[in-house]
């Protein structure tokens, strides 16, 4: 654990020494929230302070989980840069540079997590469920997140290059994130649409979102969510932790 945790210290100092890792949790946050409250606001809601509610949860599941594809690619470069050659001389766990990397970027969640809500209260947005319900909601998506950068890093061990692994996720995303709930109702889509939308595990976790900031209500969508998390974390930590002791 004092590994790990040793680990996950490490990629907080490569992150103060290259900030421009962060551009991606800093500045998404900012452009999409104006991008699409402006743009689809009027048309979806009447105007932008009805949309606020429907979009700032929405928002936030997309880019913190999308932010979870950097562990997957960091993790692809370090192993390619022999980072982790120079890992296996030294006296700690083997494991400890992988659970280290994903323990660090929890940060990066929560960075977003917070720009995301800030973003939304500066334009008016008021959750009705309160402050307890916004931090809730805030570490039931950062869990989430955690969960599918297991997913990540798998991909980050098995692939080839940090490219492949950028484009094998995008590829599981993009479909997930906006065949979703997240941007607009999901009573506007074409009917066979609808079944995928109403199953798509993004969409149970958006809607959970919802209902916390929103209502101060923890549903079931919650419950999915979290019971979906638990299953990626014991179907893929597993396999990552094996595909990585194979070559660590």
């Amino acid at each position: 654990m004092r590994n790990t945790f040793t680990m996950a210290y490490r990629g907080l100092v490569k992150i103060r020494r290259t900030p421009e890792q962060l551009f991606d949790v800093t500045l998404q946050p900012i452009i999409f929230t104006l991008m699409f409250t402006y743009i689809f606001g009027g048309a979806i809601s009447g105007d932008v302070a009805s949309y606020l509610p429907v979009i700032i949860p929405g928002i936030l599941v997309q880019t913190v989980i999308t932010t979870s594809v950097v562990t997957g690619t960091q993790l692809r470069e370090d192993m390619d840069k022999g980072v982790f050659d120079r890992f296996r001389s030294l006296p700690i766990a083997r494991i400890a540079p992988l659970s280290g990397a994903l323990l660090a970027d929890t940060v990066r969640y929560a960075i977003a997590t917070t720009l995301t809500f800030t973003m939304g209260y500066l334009m008016g947005f008021r959750p009705e469920g309160g402050l307890g319900a916004v931090v809730v909601a805030a570490l039931l998506v950062i869990a989430c997140s955690w969960a599918i950068s297991w997913i990540f890093a798998f991909f980050g061990v098995i692939a080839r290059t940090a490219s492949s692994v950028q484009g094998i996720s995008m590829l599981v995303l993009f479909p997930l994130t906006f065949l979703s709930n997240a941007f607009v109702p999901v009573d506007t889509m074409p009917n066979w649409l609808q079944w995928f939308v109403n199953v798509n595990p993004v969409s149970h976790l958006v809607t959970a979102v919802r209902e916390l900031v929103n209502n101060g209500a923890f549903t079931s969508d919650a419950w999915i969510s979290l019971a979906g998390a638990a299953v990626i974390v014991a179907i893929f930590a597993p396999l990552t932790v094996r595909a990585y002791m194979r070559k660590a």
